[in-house]
């Protein structure tokens, strides 16, 4: 149950951050109809930061007055500035509208712009991994001490009796509801292996947001930096059972994610670029291609836990790579 994921949290770390956010009950309705598996909540500003919460503690959807109430959450992955072209491709109704341009028509509204001066605006985006949506009778009343005053949100936490109390509302709520989320750790060898952690449940848009960012939204072959050209690629399919990993991922140009992904380009473990012979055979050409072979990936993350898994570069060697 969703209240033991968030009961085991509390052990874990003897104190659970929670941050109640304002939104609208459209952008809930419209969520909660389409029962999403992961949300952005996103804000109109797109230049500040957020840096309420760490990954895996709970963001609660708080609606706009006079609704005073608290209608559901999730569990806090990432905060990523997007353009909402990016936004929308990765999370569509997940936004909490129904089109693009939906979309861009409330950012308008709240931005106080238009598509001729702004086509296509950025926005903060709050990326919440296994959302829970509360009917109307269950919806909970806002503290106490919440402040008239208060424009974006307020931090809680369990240990202040206030927050205490919400976190047992909201746990008392997942329980009534019998909301089900599993949660596990994702590995090479067992997809669905021991619970190690608990960690927010990656779904495919934000997979496209963390790979996007890992690679400094750069091509990882070229360095191309035209972002609505880029796509975040599995290296081992996620239909096959390959995880929406960071390390089970690469950010690359749109035709060179196509080439990869029916075998004519591979990367193997020391992160050289191999071109297969086929694309000469089969098309005739490809010297832009084969201009990148043998050549290392020129971009990469930062950190070394997300680099391409030695085990997955070698599953996309034996099995899509053409030779």
């Amino acid at each position: 149950m969703w209240a033991f994921v968030v009961k085991k949290q509390l052990r874990m770390r003897n104190l659970m951050k929670m941050y109640v956010g304002i939104t609208d009950f459209d952008w809930f309705n419209t969520l909660k109809q389409a029962n999403c598996e992961e949300v952005n909540f996103w804000k109109p500003g797109g230049r500040t930061n957020f840096k309420a919460l760490n990954e895996g503690d709970l963001f609660l959807f708080k609606l706009h007055s006079p609704k005073d109430y608290i209608v559901g959450g999730g569990l806090f992955l990432k905060f990523s500035i997007l353009p909402s072209s990016l936004a929308w491709e990765a999370f569509e109704i997940a936004n909490g509208a129904k089109s693009h341009m939906e979309l861009n028509n409330r950012i308008y509204k709240y931005k106080k712009t238009n598509r001729l001066s702004d086509p296509d605006p950025c926005i903060g985006c709050i990326i919440l991994s296994m959302p829970f949506y509360f009917d109307d009778v269950d919806w909970i009343p806002v503290p106490h001490d919440w402040g008239r005053g208060i424009v974006q949100g307020k931090i809680y936490n369990t240990g202040e009796l206030t927050g205490l109390q919400l976190y047992k509302q909201v746990q008392e709520k997942l329980r009534y509801q019998n909301i089900v989320q599993p949660v596990v750790m994702e590995s090479p060898e067992n997809r669905y292996g021991k619970e190690q952690m608990i960690k927010p449940r990656i779904g495919q848009g934000a997979f496209k947001v963390l790979i996007t960012d890992a690679y400094h939204r750069r091509c990882a072959i070229t360095g191309e930096k035209t972002l609505p050209v880029l796509e975040a690629a599995h290296i081992k399919p996620y239909s096959l059972e390959g995880p929406h990993e960071i390390n089970n991922g690469l950010l690359l140009r749109r035709d060179f994610h196509t080439l990869f992904d029916r075998g004519y380009i591979t990367i193997d473990k020391n992160l050289t670029v191999e071109v297969s012979h086929r694309i000469k055979e089969d098309f005739g050409n490809g010297k832009e291609y084969y201009a990148h072979h043998g050549s290392k990936l020129i971009i990469l993350p930062d950190c070394k836990e997300q680099l391409p898994e030695p085990f997955y570069l070698e599953w996309h060697n034996e099995n899509v790579y053409l030779g």
